[in-house]
């Protein structure tokens, strides 16, 4: 028996030797290939980080658009305002030289007096 033992244990391991290097083989192969894939995976996780980073800056210009057509929705309203104040102001110079001429003092008009805010102490006060 023991001579049948060893010749199939011989036969068995002559073939494979050449397996063993066919597996180590196709083993490398799949190394290859689960590195490639893990390539891909990391380079697709990178891309997919770039694209929603785009897509947060889109959300924001797009923000920012609706923010501008509203400002600029509000300019017809702005110089009609603007409008309606010249006129008033106009109105005002003219019944105010009328009133000087009458009084002789001195008189201004709607809008006519500057008027100072103190920002800086403002933003300090807000900052505290």
């Amino acid at each position: 028996m023991r001579s049948s033992v060893a010749a199939s244990s011989r036969s068995s391991q002559a073939p494979s030797q050449p397996a063993s290097a066919a597996l180590l083989t196709r083993l490398a192969e799949k190394k290859k290939e689960f590195e490639a894939v893990d390539a891909l995976q990391h380079a697709s996780a990178l891309f997919l980080k770039r694209l929603e980073g785009l897509a947060d800056d889109c959300e924001v210009m797009a923000d920012a658009g609706v923010v501008h057509g509203q400002v600029l929705a509000q300019w017809p309203q702005m110089f009609r305002t603007l409008d309606m104040f010249l006129a008033a102001r106009e109105a005002a110079a003219m019944a105010a030289e009328g009133a000087e001429r009458d009084a002789n003092t001195s008189y201004l008009p709607p809008g006519g007096r500057l008027v100072r805010v103190p920002l800086d102490e403002l933003q300090q006060a807000e900052q505290k």
